[in-house]
């Protein structure tokens, strides 16, 4: 699930990316905006959801995939869109469109 919030400020906008599945002891944020390096996303007990928050440049849009536990790949079921990868599944994808 994806969450954003845009800054008035500044061209930006602060996403919140969240998954959440059972029998899942870890989840990665896997994006080009972090050069697909895998990125731990934190869990919160009481939620039952891996999260984490990352702040990204104003229109543009960003390929990301979840890893999870390590071995499994995941797409995000609210992304903004999907495209497929050169593994022969989709990517997700978010963007930070501002509609002002």
């Amino acid at each position: 699930m994806l969450t954003k919030r845009v800054f008035k400020t500044k061209n930006e906008t602060e996403v919140t990316f969240a998954f959440s599945r059972d029998n899942v002891k870890s989840v990665d944020l896997v994006a080009e905006f972090n050069s697909w390096q895998p990125a731990p996303m934190k869990f919160n007990a009481k939620k039952k959801v891996f999260t984490t928050k990352v702040r990204l440049p104003n229109d543009r849009s960003y390929h990301f995939r979840y890893l999870l536990n390590g071995q499994e790949w995941e797409n995000d079921y609210e992304a903004d869109n999907y495209v497929p990868n050169e593994f022969g599944s989709d990517n997700s994808v978010v963007s930070t469109a501002c509609h002002n």
